[in-house]
């Protein structure tokens, strides 16, 4: 409790406001930045803070909110959070050429979309995630990048561990450990990148992989790199090792003397708005919607469930914002009417690049065809179906 009312106090000094739900009513304080620190002995330039939340949408809300909060003109924090199992892909990216969306469904895999670029990184409990945020000015991801590897050679002084041009950290030259992303703002900026200490990689090799074939895209694509954890090389590496490691070394590169703070993001008094900041991180329209203009061509399979008798299907669709903006589909006229099928296409323009709600969409049609052709009919729409992920 001691943590969390200083972390409190820091807060809303930095931030300048604080408002805490009391009924119908909103209660605001406000302190100057020179009182920050009256109550604790640390250094008034830093604040390193842990996440007490295993949400991923919570936490990527947390980071925005400090961003969006936070004056980082004077003061710098340092984040540690880590996630239940979640996909994390970047702002600019397609989920279903990131991402197995049907094996994360059966394994109760979170997806999420962050604000900050870059690749796709997979999350779990056995992964640690960082967040340094600082002024635009004082941005430097070498610099951030060398508290890691400083740590990591601190706690363990056999590893070898280095930052790379393009700001990964690999171990024995050639395991990547952690990838890295930021953002930049007018002022502010923050900059986080993973740590795998004992994450599941057959996990990871499972979900990233393409869900749809044929898409045609200009999203920012990821590149896959072979990966390795921490506790491969260094078995005995504790999780209190590790976080202390990282708090000295932090400390010591920027001349600071910050203790290691617990924070709760579900905490709406120090962090106002934040459960609405992660409720959009959840939503449809930003986790898909968000993808950047995209096509889809392929060759579909067809197979008649009465006959056994086969055939193919070309698919050309037009995705934006989410949406099917346009359809083709090319089904031979001896194997399904082009009255069917050019009603399946209809059916299908206008709704979310979704199975499900594809899926919901032509039911109606399935339901509406009686004849010895809706075998064929609904062999085709579950082709088109599969394709979405």
């Amino acid at each position: 409790m001691m943590h969390t009312r200083r972390t409190l106090s820091l807060l809303r000094g930095w931030s300048g406001v604080c408002r805490c739900p009391t009924g119908n009513q909103s209660s605001r304080t406000s302190s100057s930045s020179s009182s920050l620190f009256m109550d604790s002995n640390s250094s008034s330039a830093g604040l390193i803070l842990q996440s007490q939340s295993t949400d991923v949408y919570q936490n990527l809300a947390l980071e925005d909110w400090i961003d969006a909060n936070v004056d980082l003109q004077q003061h710098s924090i340092m984040l540690l959070w880590r996630n239940r199992p979640a996909v994390v892909i970047g702002r600019h990216q397609n989920p279903w050429t990131e991402c197995n969306l049907s094996a994360m469904r059966k394994a109760g895999i979170s997806l999420a979309r962050r604000r900050s670029g870059g690749g796709t990184v997979f999350h779990d409990l056995g992964n640690l995630n960082l967040t340094f945020f600082t002024s635009k000015k004082a941005y430097d991801r070498q610099r951030n990048l060398k508290v890691v590897t400083d740590a990591l050679r601190r706690v363990r002084p056999g590893l070898d561990v280095q930052a790379t041009d393009r700001f990964d950290i690999l171990l024995n030259g050639h395991y990547k450990i952690s990838g890295t992303a930021s953002r930049l703002s007018r002022k502010s900026s923050y900059h986080h990148c993973t740590l795998l200490h004992s994450a599941d990689r057959s996990a990871l090799s499972a979900v990233l992989s393409p869900s749809c074939p044929g898409i045609h895209s200009n999203a920012t694509p990821s590149v896959p790199s072979p990966v390795a954890n921490l506790l491969d090389h260094a078995p005995t590496l504790q999780w209190e090792e590790l976080f202390d490691g990282l708090v000295h070394q932090y400390n010591a590169e920027f001349g600071l003397s910050s203790a290691l703070t617990l924070v709760n993001p579900t905490d709406e008094c120090t962090f106002p708005g934040l459960s609405r900041m992660a409720t959009e991180l959840r939503s449809w329209d930003w986790t898909f919607g968000k993808t950047p203009k995209f096509s889809v061509q392929t060759l579909l399979d067809l197979t008649d469930g009465r006959s056994s008798a086969r055939s193919s299907a070309q698919l050309h669709m037009e995705v934006k914002n989410g949406l099917i903006e346009s359809c083709e589909l090319d089904v031979p006229a001896d194997w399904l009417p082009l009255r069917l099928s050019g009603e399946l296409v209809n059916t299908l323009v206008g709704e979310r690049f979704c199975p499900y709600a594809a899926s919901a969409a032509v039911a109606a049609l399935l339901r509406s065809e009686s004849s010895e052709l809706q075998s064929r009919l609904h062999n085709l729409c579950d082709a088109v179906l599969s394709v979405m992920g």
